[in-house]
């Protein structure tokens, strides 16, 4: 995933029972690799003093290299709750400094530092409301929202769930197992396949419009908390036709992608 830009709220607040777990520095070892998309890889992190984190959050992470030189980077948290396991999704940036390493070169064992859990704004909580929930994510955005539905599906949270995901095709999209695991606990999910859509599909590919958006969330009066995530011009793009379409924008929680990693 890409680095993120403009992330609210570096100390977090306290989570739904009440504990506040302040970021901190830990060291962490990458306990399990593998490919996530052709452009992606999941690496899997063992931090054992990670105190545990809420779905939407985000770490920094930071590579040291043999004369000393540092580069750290912020990458959105698909894992979540208190576990010491971290589970992060990295989209490659072919300029990037920090996402070709750990896309192409690193390997089980090797060691890492994080700083985290960070962020407050982008979180959902399980049990915390039963207002409608709307996730909206392009390209590597997913990887917050698949924490927070991968969260809701665990908890058998009651809070309607929509998802609406726009991707460029069938083998981009990230969290497979995890999305259809949410969508067969209630999560009415949506995919838009802007290059190639698979075989057999009901709408053919093509790029998200407005329409396309309006009969896939929820309407402006159902109140729903909205979470967009993605690529700056897209987030830009959903932000004024949610407008357009009647959505309260202030209320909405967005996180864009910046452009090096």
């Amino acid at each position: 995933m890409s680095a993120v830009e403009g992330l609210e709220e570096r100390i977090t607040p306290p989570t739904s029972a009440g504990v506040r777990r302040r970021p901190a520095w830990h060291a962490a070892t990458v306990a399990a690799v593998s490919p996530e998309t052709p452009n992606a890889r999941r690496i899997v992190l063992e931090v054992p003093t990670w105190p545990g984190n809420d779905p939407g959050q985000h770490l920094d992470l930071r590579l040291t290299a043999e004369d000393g030189y540092q580069a750290s980077r912020s990458y959105s948290i698909a894992s979540s709750g208190a576990t010491t396991s971290v589970v992060l999704a990295v989209d490659r940036v072919e300029d990037g400094e920090v996402s070709p390493f750990l896309v192409d070169a690193v390997e089980v064992g090797d060691a890492l530092e994080v700083h985290g859990p960070l962020g407050g704004w982008f979180v959902w909580r399980p049990g915390v409301s039963e207002r409608p929930v709307q996730l909206i994510a392009g390209g590597s955005g997913i990887v917050p929202l698949a924490a927070i539905a991968s969260a809701h599906a665990d908890a058998g949270d009651a809070a309607p769930f929509r998802l609406l995901y726009a991707v460029r095709t069938p083998e981009d999209v990230f969290f497979r197992t995890e999305l259809a695991r949410a969508e067969a606990a209630g999560v009415d999910t949506t995919v838009v396949y802007s290059r190639r859509a698979p075989d057999g599909a009901a709408v053919p590919a093509g790029r998200l419009t407005r329409d396309a958006l309006a009969a896939a969330v929820f309407p402006p009066d159902a109140g729903a908390l909205v979470y967009v995530c993605g690529s700056t011009p897209f987030v830009e793009q959903v932000l004024t036709w949610l407008g357009e379409l009647g959505h309260d924008t202030s209320d909405v929680r967005a996180e864009r992608f910046g452009g090096s990693a």
